[in-house]
């Protein structure tokens, strides 16, 4: 079965929506398995069945690509983090992609080998260095035959550019995405230029993930749209965004938020967010959509969903969800009864009941 799947340009190349799974660290954090403060992803070694289970909830939720569990995992940040002292960041990566491998076999997924910024970027932005270390992380994955290479969460273009320039020379498809405003990197560099850098670095797929809201990283993506077709470049593009609403952003994205990171439910999109979310996101020319911390694997059944008549089918999850409410048809009260319809659920304005609390929060580092 694995030898006859399509490829991920294969799939994008003919128009075809991907969706994307959804986060891996709040939600192992919240379920106990992974520690808040430098958040590396030993739980791939430790608890197998934990990230396993997350894997397949998004895969039945109608994801097509599963990443591995592998986000800050290069030596220098598990080192600095503590919490590995007796496991390798190649045990970490190996064993997280026999485990995306294991599920997405399950159906038609595919496996996205994921690398992240480093430490050693921030602490010395020595090119051979940092070019080392993902060329280390990149030779675990090619032991295991991924399909394909994300470089994601990557604050500066200059060390994703360095990421894609490693990753390219494994032969593999390679996306890169920055958590990015629509200001640009932490450097300044406009949201244009930046996917023109990395499409020029060998990225076939470009855009955005984590740190803001879906419609501002929407944005961002349309900006980095514009750059390339100024510059008369293509790339497929794709975007992972928070789960979170996060109007009051700015550069440093969710972070900066008094709720970072224990108290972030209140902000929670709900699934018809989500729904808005993959409309805008298809209408802008996005083929790669899913999403990244605080998306849960209803919220990846709701981009599943919206863009069903795209795809051509429904996900497994939703045999257990009825359309814009259509299950609740069959409820003893009628006022619970009256809002099977799709227009309420687009129109509900949500009460948060927190009667003291505002709406919206002072970021610290304004």
């Amino acid at each position: 079965m694995e030898n006859k799947k399509r490829g991920i340009l294969e799939r994008l190349n003919a128009g075809e929506v991907v969706v994307g799974d959804g986060g891996y660290v709040l939600q192992l954090e919240r379920r106990g398995y992974v520690k808040a403060g430098h958040w590396t992803p030993e739980a791939a070694v430790e608890h197998p069945e934990a990230v396993r289970q997350l894997h397949r909830e998004f895969l039945r939720a109608g994801a097509n690509v599963l990443q591995t569990f592998t986000f800050y995992c290069s030596e220098d940040k598990l080192e600095i983090s503590g919490n590995v002292t007796n496991i390798t960041g190649a045990q970490i990566n190996e064993a997280a992609c026999d485990l995306a491998r294991e599920v997405a076999n399950e159906g038609d997924g595919l496996v996205a080998g994921g690398v992240s910024q480093t430490p050693c970027y921030l602490n010395s932005q020595n090119e051979t260095e940092v070019k080392a270390i993902f060329k280390k992380q990149m030779d675990d994955f090619l032991k295991k035959d991924i399909d394909f290479f994300m470089a994601e969460f990557f604050s500066y273009v200059e060390e994703a550019v360095w990421a894609v320039e490693v990753l390219k020379t494994s032969g593999k498809p390679v996306g890169a995405t920055l958590c990015i405003s629509p200001e640009g990197d932490m450097s300044g560099v406009p949201p244009g230029e930046c996917a023109v850098r990395l499409v020029k670095a060998g990225a076939d797929i470009v855009g955005v993930n984590c740190h803001l809201d879906p419609l501002t990283c929407i944005r961002t993506v349309k900006l980095m749209k514009e750059g390339l077709e100024k510059a008369g470049l293509k790339a497929h593009l794709m975007i992972q965004p928070l789960g979170f609403h996060t109007p009051e952003c700015n550069h440093s994205g969710y972070l900066s938020l008094p709720e970072f990171p224990f108290a972030l439910e209140a902000r929670a999109m709900t699934r018809w967010d989500v729904h808005k979310y993959a409309r805008e996101a298809y209408n802008a020319g996005i083929r790669y959509i899913g999403g990244c911390c605080g998306f849960e694997t209803y919220h990846i059944r709701a981009i599943s969903e919206e863009l069903a008549a795209e795809r051509g089918f429904l996900p497994p999850a939703s045999e257990k969800h009825g359309l814009w409410g259509a299950g609740l048809q069959m409820h003893t009260k009628p006022w619970v009864r009256a809002r099977a319809r799709r227009e309420y659920w687009e129109n509900l304005l949500p009460a948060s009941g927190r009667p003291t609390c505002p709406s919206m929060a002072k970021p610290d580092d304004e």
